[in-house]
């Protein structure tokens, strides 16, 4: 009899929504998506729990949609975590290969040796991933287990975070009743469903505009190259509205919802909408494209500021996918047309592939940092042990002095 595929349950922690999405694996990669739930999150801020007991309301009922509509029970999850305080750099690692031949435990030194960098003590690692190693001076080697050699080295990118921040959601979820697997970095999540294998190889990154923070993931040569988050996000586009228009805040995040557009050039100049106004006054009638001429500023500022980022680190020029865009305040009439204009680049909304399942709402680029922390459930990642086996920094300590006493004897 064969085995029933394990659920994976993926839980998109964000600013303005927290959504989880169940699916199953199958060995051919493909991911089936068995059930998903979403609801409005008010206990973050710029990526941040600013509001514990908001956070665990909304991870309850996202996770108790998801259960009716799977007919499952939830337990563990992998929670994506994000904001500003996360940090991205380049590491190298150098050991010796100490048989003449490299087995896994030699890439597990290396590693090990590349993850030894100097941290403020409020931070941990929480993503080791590995860019390339070289044998004896030879680069470009992506596994290189079994090769013959007397020095292996390892160029790794990693991700840090604080480690309260980290707790902080883990905590959250452990009190809605679950257990974390992992912590993932959510752009990374939202290119795990999004990208495909060649264009990692030929350079793409992913920019991810959330309400509070934008993610950028950069790859080139099949590995991440660069990571950064900014703070600034959708909200902010939502406050230039809620100025420019004189309407409370939440009116003017349902009018970029459903009105809203990057670039004015594209709303027809006879369409008019109704703004709510403050006070009791009567709502206003107004063109649509004042809505988009509010808009387009900052989102071109957005852009503008990871364009930067891409130049900064030299990738700039080497992006031959292009750029894909996820997140929920990408979901506007001429984004993509606007991002094109900025970077220069072929640019695509973000939607999950080799997945099955998904129906309008799961197929948008909104929700692809869920899918993807589901596909990321199912798939070996070499990274080692952090920050949810670590929660305190005594620990962390004494685990790296045992390592660093076998090796001595």
């Amino acid at each position: 009899m064969a085995k029933k595929p394990e659920l994976l349950v993926g839980l998109d922690i964000g600013t303005a929504k927290v959504a989880a999405v169940v699916g199953e694996l199958a060995p051919s990669g493909t991911l089936t998506v068995v059930g998903f739930g979403a609801a409005p999150n008010e206990g973050l801020r710029r990526g941040v729990v600013v509001n514990m007991e908001a956070t665990v309301q909304a991870i309850a009922s996202a996770v108790k949609e998801a259960e009716l509509r799977a007919g499952c029970e939830i337990h563990s999850v992998h929670a994506s975590v994000g904001g500003g305080h996360i940090k991205g750099f380049n590491s190298h690692g150098v050991v010796a290969i100490k048989s003449g031949e490299v087995v896994p435990s030699d890439v597990d030194r290396v590693l090990d040796a590349a993850r030894a960098v100097a941290l403020p003590m409020d931070q941990d690692i929480l993503h080791v991933l590995p860019q390339e190693f070289l044998v004896d001076g030879q680069d470009g080697i992506k596994e290189p287990v079994g090769m013959s050699g007397v020095r292996l080295e390892a160029r790794v990118h990693i991700i840090s975070t604080p480690i309260a921040a980290a707790q902080n959601v883990i905590k959250c979820c452990q009190r809605a009743g679950l257990h974390v697997a992992d912590l993932v970095f959510a752009p990374f999540a939202a290119a795990e469903a999004t990208l495909s294998p060649e264009e990692r190889e030929l350079g793409v990154a992913v920019v991810e505009i959330g309400a509070g923070t934008t993610g950028l993931l950069a790859f080139a040569g099949g590995a991440v190259k660069h990571t950064a988050v900014l703070s600034v996000g959708g909200n902010h586009v939502s406050s230039d509205i809620a100025a420019g228009l004189r309407t409370p805040f939440r009116e003017a995040e349902q009018l970029k919802r459903r009105f809203g557009a990057a670039l004015a050039s594209v709303v027809p100049p006879g369409e008019t909408i109704e703004v709510p106004t403050v006070g009791g006054r009567a709502p206003r009638e107004l063109s649509r494209r004042i809505l988009a001429e509010i808009i387009e500023p900052r989102m071109d500022e957005i852009f503008a500021l990871v364009q930067r980022q891409l130049i900064r680190c030299g990738l700039d020029t080497a992006l031959t996918s292009g750029i894909v865009l996820t997140g929920g305040s990408v979901m506007m009439d001429g984004v993509v047309g606007l991002a094109e204009r900025v970077f220069q680049l072929p640019v695509r909304l973000g939607t999950a592939v080799a997945c099955d399942g998904i129906d309008e709402t799961l197929a948008s680029a909104a929700y692809a940092a869920a899918i993807g922390l589901t596909r990321y459930g199912g798939e070996p990642h070499g990274h080692l042990p952090g920050l949810v086996e670590d929660a305190h920094l005594l620990n962390r300590v004494r685990r790296r002095m045992v390592g660093w006493l076998k090796e001595l004897m």
